[in-house]
């Protein structure tokens, strides 16, 4: 291997004499990667954007009424808004507990609901699994009707349903408000687990065949866990649906000993008119047991997707 000189340069060859004039090119020149970084930046940071400003909107109701719950009367009539209580104050909750028939209207909704939920998940949980896991003639045409019925407002059922119940005598009954609650959240928890039924293999309940289980305890202890996520989806539903439910518990009550909380909560009122500070802290009340509910079962959406898969 020979070595070129360059003259005026002892030592060196050309290469290493010569600059590297491309390099430095290259290096001065900037590259197409932050002008596109650049581009794809904007549409998301617009995206973010949005978002906070419909959480925002989403979330200043809420806001509200927990900040009017703690003020004293005299900052809650005021037309100047107070973002913040000045004067925090128990006293509207301290009304609104002890209003006539408080924790009377409390168990009603509780017996009411629980029941709701309960009957919902079971007629849904063995109606979605016949629908997916056995063939039988008008399965279609039961999946098409189910989808439609959920389709239709629930007010739009209403008189349908009031004449169906006073017929049978189930008006001012709690079976009758707990069916009523069942009829209106059963086509959205049949069409949900379903799907869920359907993503479980087929060959996970051969094995069970395999080993000796029955069809029920298949149900149980393989497909159940597997299908826990849509359960708890579907609980959480009804929960909220028949918790916040004003409207049916007003038409198939009469008995005001019968009424459940938000009947209650839409006549919160004084003989100097509305209490709005007592109204919002009974809101708040309200809300609690929601919100208690879905932290007690969201884990469970998580943990039920995997369980029962494997053999113990």
């Amino acid at each position: 291997m020979t070595t070129t000189t360059t003259p005026g340069v002892t030592g060196a060859t050309a290469s290493e004499a010569q600059p590297d004039v491309t390099g430095a090119g290259r290096a001065s020149r900037p590259g197409p990667i932050a002008p596109v970084r650049a581009r794809r930046r904007k549409p998301r940071v617009v995206a973010n954007t949005i978002a906070v400003v419909f959480c925002l909107v989403w979330v200043f109701p809420i806001y509200w009424m927990v900040n009017t719950a703690f003020k004293p009367s005299d900052e809650v009539t005021t037309l100047t808004p107070i973002w913040l209580p000045l004067r925090p104050t128990l006293e509207n909750f301290t009304r609104a507990l002890t209003q006539d028939g408080f924790l009377v209207y409390l168990r009603n909704s509780a017996i009411v609901v629980v029941a709701a939920v309960l009957l919902s998940i079971v007629v849904g949980f063995l109606a979605s699994a016949a629908l997916s896991r056995f063939r039988f003639r008008g399965r279609r045409a039961i999946l098409v009707a189910i989808l439609f019925v959920q389709m239709i407002p629930s007010g739009a059922l209403l008189i349908p349903l009031f004449l169906s119940f006073q017929s049978l005598g189930l008006l001012n009954s709690y079976i009758g408000l707990i069916l009523a609650y069942v009829a209106s959240v059963l086509p959205f928890s049949i069409w949900v687990m379903r799907g869920f039924f359907v993503a479980v293999p087929v060959e996970i309940e051969e094995a069970a065949k395999v080993d000796g289980a029955g069809t029920f305890r298949i149900l149980w202890s393989v497909l159940f866990p597997l299908v826990m996520p849509g359960v708890i989806a579907t609980s959480v539903f009804a929960f909220i649906a028949a918790w916040n439910d004003y409207l049916t518990a007003y038409v198939m009550l009469k008995d005001q000993g019968m009424y459940t909380l938000p009947v209650w909560l839409a006549g919160f009122s004084t003989n100097k008119g509305t209490d709005f500070g007592g109204l919002m802290a009974a809101s708040v009340l309200f809300s609690i047991p929601v919100v208690v509910f879905f932290l007690i079962v969201q884990r469970r959406l998580v943990s039920g997707m995997t369980a029962g898969a494997v053999k113990g």
